[in-house]
């Protein structure tokens, strides 16, 4: 059973386009890639067919997997997020109580995620310790690196 994905507009929108690029134009190029290369004769030592139908299946993994995301995407109404406490679709400021080193997320779902531009999927251990908090608490968090402790200094949209 596939798992429920929480997200905006925009982040569903923008799976939609990758999904549509997907079924409409790679899958027809593979498609030729095959066809192409089966015209060149014994598919049993034809490394071209090979590499292509193997691109094919990748190709149909990643188009499901992404039609599950599409059909179980459920969109956020951003009006009704608060800031009282951390939820997916805040904005968290945090600072590392050991360097005073400050950084900012917002908590978006695993389709959105973006580290460059500061998104970070809820299902990240930082998120998941994180979610439920308040300004001013001082949360302990496990990490690949060991445990981390952040105080949350600001929670905005």
């Amino acid at each position: 059973m596939a798992q429920t994905s929480y997200m905006t507009e925009e982040g569903l929108d923008k799976l939609k386009k990758e999904l549509d690029h997907l079924t409409k134009v790679e899958r027809p190029s593979i498609s030729l890639q095959i066809a192409e290369a089966r015209d060149k004769g014994d598919l049993s030592e034809n490394a071209e067919y090979d590499a292509a139908k193997e691109a094919q299946g990748m190709l149909e993994m990643r188009i499901s997997r992404m039609e599950d995301m599409v059909a179980n995407a459920r969109v956020i109404d951003e009006s009704k997020i608060n800031t009282s406490s951390v939820q997916i679709l805040n904005k968290v400021k945090i600072k590392n109580t050991k360097t005073n080193a400050q950084v900012e997320y917002m908590l978006v779902s695993e389709a959105e995620a973006d580290i460059k531009n500061g998104k970070i999927s809820v299902a990240t251990p930082i998120a998941k310790g994180l979610l439920g908090k308040k300004v001013g608490d001082v949360v302990e968090i496990n990490v690949p690196s060991g445990v981390m402790s952040f105080e949350i200094v600001k929670i905005s949209l």
